[in-house]
């Protein structure tokens, strides 16, 4: 059929897109109902084929090979997907003019295209966001829930707002030093077996010394950065250097030294170290040692030991003076042990913490922002801790009492005195 026929009585072409079609002198445009509803009002009149929405567009190659077939026809608009012969009759109730079609449905691809600006609000379609109305409520109820437990989880402490005005904090570079202190501690680190290549001196000795050499740290009145310097200094020179015994004692001197002249603002003279030694050594052999030391270690002499990592874990654990003491009590203790040389220096900082917290509060204490800075979770600190209770429980009335001594003062607010966290034990299988 050819939709541009003249001379066919029941077909119009439109003449106005925007002023509607146009019959006689009549105007079907802005007022136009939907050809659903008006369908729906005739009297005889068959359903349309098919009313649609955009969802039941038919297949685009199936228009396609329709256009290619019909030269004639004309490309599908939004307002009018075809030209719809219509023609006017009587309503049955004499009230309302109804239109029909009497297009060709084959001609249409088995459907017509209503436009969806012209249908009424009771025919329009369901839009396809609310068909999955149950759907998405029980997406959004499983959110909420979702949301709800996110509420009550612990959250991580911002450790570093309270220093975001103090340049000695250096908060906007804290985490990448201390990411670059996590990569370099494993180099600062030795084997925990290297006493087996000493010949004369044997890791009994070696914790002498170490108990030895903080008492001298105390009498001193050094920092704490010297003493956990001179201990490694000590252990990464012997794992390199094979030492007789009777030189033992000069190592461990000479490692304070250089420790204090690393560390200290005030360094004790070569004398000084001397008669502490009760003249077992002369001044050029100090100088000799020193030398050797230094060439050993190849200078380097920045590393990251315990203590740069108990500051920043003490802070993560909000702690206050009493619990700051305990952990450097147990972690001085450990100093001493030559077995604790496997653990590396951040996971003895964690674990010290841990310790002293349990022994504290009584009862398992680590924070989801204690594990968030230390990387360790409590399960990890276990093993560590539990050794660290042990030199706990025997500190007093072991063989090596220097540390005991040293904290049983009023200057470190007699800590030794307290109780180990014996629950840590009782709980290993």
């Amino acid at each position: 059929m050819n939709f541009s026929d003249e001379n066919n009585p029941t077909l119009i072409k439109p003449t106005n897109f925007q002023g509607g079609l146009q019959m006689g002198s009549r105007k079907f445009g802005h007022d136009r109902r939907a050809l659903s509803v008006i369908n729906q009002s005739l009297v005889g009149s068959q359903p349309y084929p098919c009313v649609v929405n955009k969802r039941a567009l038919p297949d685009k190659h199936e228009i396609y090979e329709k256009k290619q077939a019909d030269p004639v026809h004309r490309p599908i608009t939004r307002r009018f997907s075809a030209q719809v012969a219509i023609k006017e009759q009587p309503h049955p109730e004499g009230t309302k003019n109804s239109i029909t079609s009497t297009a060709n449905s084959n001609e249409f691809g088995d459907c017509i295209f209503v436009d969806e600006e012209l249908k009424s609000p009771i025919d329009q379609p369901v839009p396809m966001f609310l068909e999955d109305t149950k759907a998405m409520s029980s997406e959004s109820d499983h959110m909420k829930e979702v949301e709800m437990e996110d509420i009550f989880e612990e959250p991580i402490t911002d450790i570093d707002n309270c220093d975001a005005n103090n340049p000695l904090a250096v908060v906007d570079y804290v985490h990448d030093l201390y990411a670059y202190y996590r990569r370099m501690e494993g180099l600062s680190c030795v084997s925990p077996n290297y006493m087996a290549q000493q010949f004369d001196i044997n890791e009994k000795m070696r914790s002498i010394l170490v108990d030895w050499l903080i008492e001298v740290h105390d009498k001193f009145d050094l920092m704490k950065e010297t003493l956990f310097l001179t201990i490694n200094l000590i252990d990464r020179f012997l794992a390199q250097q094979t030492v007789i015994r009777k030189k033992l004692q000069l190592v461990g001197l000479v490692a304070m030294l250089l420790a204090c002249k690393y560390e200290e603002v005030s360094v004790p003279v070569v004398g000084d170290l001397i008669l502490i030694s009760d003249k077992a050594y002369t001044r050029k052999e100090v100088l000799d040692m020193e030398s050797l030391m230094l060439n050993t270690l190849q200078f380097n002499m920045s590393v990251p030991t315990p203590y740069v990592f108990m500051k920043r874990f003490l802070k993560a654990a909000e702690v206050d003076k009493k619990l700051e003491l305990l952990s450097f009590f147990l972690i001085e203790l450990s100093l001493v042990e030559y077995e604790m040389l496997k653990f590396l220096p951040s996971l003895l900082a964690a674990a010290a913490v841990y310790t002293a917290q349990c022994t504290i509060y009584g009862f398992k204490q680590w924070s989801k922002t204690c594990e968030w800075h230390t990387n360790y979770s409590e399960d990890q600190l276990l093993e560590c801790s539990r050794l660290m209770v042990g030199f706990h429980q025997k500190a007093e009335n072991g063989k090596l009492t220097g540390v005991h001594r040293k904290y049983c003062t009023s200057k470190f607010s007699y800590t030794a005195k307290c109780q180990a966290a014996s629950f840590l034990l009782e709980t290993q299988q």
